[in-house]
């Protein structure tokens, strides 16, 4: 006999369900990183700038980080599968435009639709996935196929986006989307069920607004910050982000239906799962932005060939993401969240023993250790946070499970970003190198280009030394703060619910 308190098990449908949903978060990670290796045959074929390059990147993931608390609360209003076939449809079109740009600002204002529509497609995945999976054991390893598949997308980026540009013009790596977006169209409603908050009242359009003025600033500020230091346009930029912040909390708690119910956070579970995704993915996006670095500036590797040695690193994800769910129907999820926190932390510490250009072993070892322990925290803070809200605010907790990651990824590119440049300038400044390669790694080898071989030869031996010493400083900082999550992990959420 059924226990009526036992929730039901998905069956054949919801699996397949789940693969659909897997879709747009292959995709999510996949298209950001075949735009990257793009950039160079753009630059060339629209005569693109250095900072208009920079805002094909960034204007996508300021849009994206700046709509997933709307989109997340429209989808509870509107229906989430709803929602992600919008947002697929209008995804599509966008990529479209972007593939066929006959200029560089042409290609800015699609990447900007881009962000707005991809801002729709993680919350609903996620949403859907929990109302989907109502059995907390199966949920957590439907969570752990999410994450996974968004990892899976980094994997395989360098290889899918090296062949299609060896081949073809730069607008296929836009054009990827489309088949996607259109296996989803049609696949989608016949197996993703339709869920809505049926007691959700109109969006706020202020809401709206203040969180997309909060999230712009911030992104931007932090952005600039981590690119060339603490300067009064990105202090501003922060502060007027901040303040827009402290206004968009004062109208959510005076809201009988605010766009973000801040009484999920009086929940200890959900806010301490949020808070330890957001730091996970601090150090997670801080050391891999200085990974990329440290193999094609220390290393001298191509684009290409620096993500095919990154491929490992998020192979090391999917199996710790995949993996944790079953682990933690037998223990604790705090404690398989506290334990991979801990095998991160040694990863870092095995980064500190990297030696400038040599040792490239090393420094993949340790990148696929620090991926491996962070797979776990990914796939079960994840599930916590969208598992201990109500089942009507899934949507607006996906979102944060959404928006946590953004900023602390933001935050880690900045604040460990700023840790290397502040070492590298201080190691080179008594160093008899020229002024102009002074400022960071990227400068003193555009500098030693110019220059004989003997004297570019020591330039970049000085350059690389130093870069070196302030990646090993951001590493030891990455570990120390693992190992002290992970002990705060264990204190605050000793009393969650065994899987």
């Amino acid at each position: 006999m059924t226990n009526p308190a036992q929730p039901a098990a998905a069956g054949k449908r919801e699996w397949i369900g789940l693969a659909v949903l897997a879709l747009p978060a292959l995709l999510a990670s996949l298209e950001l990183t075949v735009t990257n290796l793009a950039l160079p045959a753009i630059a060339k074929d629209l005569s693109a700038s250095g900072t208009q390059l920079l805002w094909i990147v960034d204007v996508y993931a300021f849009l994206l980080a700046g709509s997933l608390i709307t989109m997340g609360a429209w989808g509870d209003r509107i229906g989430r599968r709803r929602l992600l076939l919008i947002g697929a449809v209008a995804y599509g079109l966008a990529s479209v435009l972007a593939a066929y740009a006959p200029d560089a600002g042409s290609l800015i204002v699609a990447r900007a639709l881009m962000g707005v529509a991809g801002s729709t497609l993680m919350p609903s995945t996620l949403s859907l996935a929990t109302s989907m999976f109502s059995d907390p054991r199966q949920r957590a390893v439907a969570i752990g196929v999410i994450v996974a598949s968004v990892s899976g997308g980094t994997a395989i980026g360098p290889l899918v986006g090296g062949w299609l540009l060896e081949r073809f013009w730069w607008g296929s790596a836009f054009l990827l989307a489309v088949p996607f977006m259109a296996l989803l169209l049609i696949a989608g409603p016949p197996l993703l069920p339709e869920r809505r908050d049926a007691a959700a009242g109109r969006l706020d359009v202020a809401s709206a607004l203040l969180s997309l003025g909060a999230v712009l600033p911030v992104v931007y500020g932090l952005k600039q910050i981590a690119a060339d230091g603490l300067e009064v346009t990105s202090a501003v930029a922060v502060v007027t982000g901040l303040t827009l912040a402290a206004a968009f909390v004062r109208r959510q708690r005076t809201l009988a239906d605010p766009l973000v119910d801040l009484r999920l956070f009086a929940g200890r579970t959900f806010s301490a799962a949020a808070a330890t995704l957001a730091l996970g993915i601090f150090v997670l996006w801080g050391s891999n932005y200085a990974i990329a670095q440290y193999l094609q500036l220390v290393h001298g590797l191509s684009p290409l060939e620096a993500g095919l040695w990154t491929a490992p690193s998020a192979v090391g994800v999917i199996v710790g993401s995949i993996l944790a769910p079953r682990i933690a129907r037998r223990i604790r999820p705090s404690i398989v969240i506290a334990a991979g926190l801990t095998v991160s932390a040694v990863g870092y510490l095995v980064l500190t023993r990297t030696q400038g250009t040599a040792g490239l072993a090393v420094l993949v070892s340790g990148a696929v250790v620090v991926s491996a322990g962070l797979g776990p925290m990914m796939a079960l803070a994840t599930d916590l946070v969208v598992g201990s809200a109500p089942p009507r605010r899934a949507g607006a907790a996906a979102a944060i499970a959404s928006v946590a990651p953004q900023f602390g990824g933001a935050f880690g590119i900045a604040v460990l970003g700023s840790v290397i440049t502040a070492v590298y300038r201080g190691q080179i400044s008594s160093a008899d190198v020229p002024e102009a390669a002074q400022d960071n790694l990227n400068a003193a080898t555009a500098v030693a280009v110019s220059l004989p071989d003997r004297l570019a030869s020591g330039l970049l031996g000085t350059a690389r030394a130093a870069f070196v010493q302030g990646f090993h400083l951001s590493a030891a900082i990455s570990a120390v703060l693992m190992a002290g999550v992970a002990l705060l992990v264990v204190i605050l959420l000793r009393e969650d619910i065994r899987r």
